[in-house]
């Protein structure tokens, strides 16, 4: 079967398929809004005309590739691609304004590429065993799943945990706007039309981090861009030290591993998964403080999970038929339409079309390494250019991200007030990464509330809670991260105060 699957990648129309899906994606990837899973839905029409091996390698491909594209313009234009590269955003554009934005990506790059490799080798193992564990989540854990990612917030609170509280229950609240799906009834929408959707994530990222850091743009003096250095183009200079990757190589593995476990349930993502990588890192970082700062770790973290994220969904995609995302969903269709049934007889009976599709995704997630090494070193230019060139841009970008989602002008509008928010946030000395994680946790904790309530009923819902046993397993991942940081506080003040006494 290994020559079988050699052959099936290593022909001209698959190898094809994955130069095309990887520059595509990088591409769409990188431009704010129009995301890997549009790219997706827009190709699978393209893949009626082709061989069912060629075809899904072309869409997984696309998938990995559209991920990491985001990356490029958060860390160079503060302007994330994609929700999962959001976390990428805090230390890239720092190291940006540094002068090193070759340098950031080139850690996001070859972390990127890290996690994949890592969730295809999770993918090709454990597939079976993992798709088995995702089932056992119901409402109840994925309840407590986005609580424990409510415990990121003191990870991106910076100073002042009671700002970030007040940021993510900004985005919590934000979250509740729309239609509510399970009695049709609208909710804080002021008979405002463009709002019975709910706010659109989209819309609100690029306001928040893109418009925000346009005004900050236009309110900056002119004279003050020539404290920004030029960006240092060097591989050389920009790589980093063997020491310096080995002291941030654990972080990419710790991530990996952390974005496959995310990945695996359904319609958790990679935007989830990052923020929790990111404030992992943050947590057994030894030094926390530099966190927000241009830290090496803190770009890793992120873009090694939202990577592994892609591994990760495929898993139940492949082996239960249950979309780990909502890219891996319009794969599914993709698959069922080239008759590949998921289940059991994927792996044995179509084992040869199976295998040479993850093959094909490890080649793809390799290529897009060289390929975004490759063209670090000219698109980081972007950076160089005159604020009103940089202003022109992100303008350009943020329309064109915000408008193609629904091609609705009250999206850009939505932006724009979003900017605004963002701005007034900075001005207060408040992080906006809690508001995105409110937005995005916000409807995945109702749901499972409300799911638990009309399965158990008012009564038993507090004992359904806090009695199956992952559910235990999360509530104390939940109490440790809130508690370790006092604790790790309280061991730092009485190694101090011993400290003098042993010098003595």
């Amino acid at each position: 079967m290994f020559i079988d699957v050699i052959g099936e990648v290593f022909q001209l129309a698959s190898l094809l398929s994955i130069l095309l899906g990887t520059v595509i994606g990088v591409v769409i990837g990188a431009l704010p809004g129009l995301s890997a899973t549009m790219a997706i839905a827009l190709l699978i029409p393209v893949t009626f005309l082709m061989d069912p091996i060629p075809g899904l390698i072309l869409l997984v491909t696309v998938y990995t590739a559209g991920v990491y594209g985001g990356t490029i313009s958060a860390i160079l234009l503060y302007t994330p691609g994609t929700p999962a590269n959001a976390a990428t955003s805090l230390d890239g554009y720092p190291l940006t304004r540094q002068g090193l934005g070759y340098r950031a990506i080139i850690i996001a790059t070859v972390s990127s590429m890290a996690g994949g490799i890592l969730s295809a080798i999770a993918l090709i193992l454990f597939a079976p065993l993992l798709a088995r564990i995702s089932l056992v989540f119901g409402p109840q854990e994925y309840f407590w799943v986005a609580l424990f990612g409510l415990t990121v917030i003191g990870g991106l609170a910076g100073t002042s945990l009671l700002k970030g509280i007040i940021a993510a229950l900004l985005g919590l609240g934000l979250s509740f706007v729309g239609i509510d799906n399970m009695v049709g009834t609208q909710r804080l929408t002021f008979e405002v039309q463009g709002l019975q959707s709910g706010v659109q994530m989209i819309p609100a990222m690029i306001g928040l981090f893109a418009v925000a850091q346009l005004i900050v743009l236009l309110r900056t003096p002119a004279d003050s861009g020539k404290e920004i250095p030029k960006q240092e183009t060097s591989l050389r200079k920009s790589n980093l030290s063997f020491k310096e990757w080995m002291r941030i190589t654990p972080t990419i593995i710790k991530s990996g591993f952390i974005g496959t476990g995310v990945g695996i349930l359904p319609g958790a993502g990679g935007d989830i998964a990052s923020w929790i990588s990111y404030n992992e890192a943050k947590r057994a970082s030894k030094t926390p403080e530099k966190f927000g700062t241009g830290h090496y770790p803190a770009i890793a973290a992120p873009e090694s999970a939202n990577n592994a994220v892609v591994g990760g969904a495929l898993i139940p995609t492949l082996t239960l038929g249950i979309p780990g995302s909502t890219a891996t969903a319009i794969l599914l269709g993709g698959l069922i339409m080239k008759g590949l049934v998921p289940g059991h007889e994927l792996f044995t009976k179509d084992a040869v079309e199976t295998y040479s599709i993850i093959v094909g995704f490890i080649i793809g997630t390799l290529l897009m390494g060289v390929v975004g090494l490759a063209i670090a070193r000219y698109v980081v230019k972007v950076a160089d250019a005159p604020v009103g060139v940089l202003v022109a841009v992100i303008i350009a970008l943020s329309v064109l991200g915000a408008f193609a989602i629904r091609n609705s002008m009250f999206d850009v509008v939505m932006m724009l007030v979003f900017g605004l928010v963002g701005y007034g946030l900075r001005v207060l000395n408040i992080s906006a990464a809690p508001v995105i994680l409110g937005l995005i946790l916000g409807p995945i904790a109702e749901r499972g509330f409300r799911q638990t309530m009309t399965i158990v009923g008012d009564d038993n819902i507090w004992l359904s809670f806090l009695t199956r046993p992952i559910s235990v397993v999360l509530i104390i991942m939940i109490v440790l991260t809130l508690v370790w940081p006092m604790i790790a506080k309280a061991m730092k003040r009485t190694k101090a105060k011993k400290a003098p006494a042993t010098i003595a």
